[in-house]
């Protein structure tokens, strides 16, 4: 099977070079290795160094030297707007808060179609249109800055050591560190009981 192992960047390489095209939904352009078939529907495995996010425009070369032309799928996405722009800011906290991936077009806020989402828009006062467009969202900090996101995620991985640690004689004293632990949130719960039952009194 053929591999794509590298990340060419929007006009690095004129578009009509392009050996095929790949239409991606932005779920399926934040990888590192997976297969994937091209709208021609032969396959080939997606095998690059670290997790990249790839971009409408962006090329793909592959391990034979031919490349291939990246394409951002059409999605069930939700415009969000407001009648007044100064009240934008307010309803993008809001969104941001929720820790959802979002788009800026313009005056209007694009987000994948998530009903809940949908309602605390609305009830913030905004408008939120449903419609089918391609969906590139704003990158985040951790994102631009992936060789950190990705150490964090290793670290998580590397939670296996901690279960190491259970295992030799020390886990007894992680043991009496939950228990204290415990013993702080139990301390809370005496506190509140104690609130309550001098409100009792």
């Amino acid at each position: 099977m053929r591999r794509a192992i590298e990340v060419m960047p929007r006009g690095s390489t004129p578009e009509i070079a392009a050996e095929a095209r790949v239409t991606l939904a932005y779920d399926d352009r934040h990888r590192r290795r997976i297969r994937l078939a091209t709208d021609t529907g032969w396959e080939f495995l997606l095998d690059l160094p670290e997790a990249t996010v790839l971009g409408d425009g962006d090329g793909l070369r592959l391990d034979d030297g031919g490349w291939l032309l990246v394409r951002a799928a059409d999605e069930e996405l939700v415009a969000v707007a407001c009648r007044d722009a100064a009240d934008l800011p307010r309803i993008a906290w809001h969104i941001g808060n929720r820790h959802i991936p979002a788009a800026f077009d313009g005056e209007r806020i694009l987000i994948r179609h998530d009903h809940v989402i949908v309602d605390m828009v609305r009830g913030l006062g905004a408008e939120a249109t449903p419609l089918r467009a391609p969906f590139t969202p704003e990158r985040g900090a951790y994102d631009r800055q992936s060789p950190h996101g990705h150490g964090h995620s290793h670290e998580h991985g590397h939670s296996h050591e901690h279960e190491h640690s259970h295992e030799h004689g020390h886990s007894h004293e992680h043991g009496h560190s939950h228990e204290h632990s415990h013993e702080h949130g139990h301390s809370h719960a005496h506190g509140h009981s104690h609130g309550g039952g001098r409100g009792h009194g």
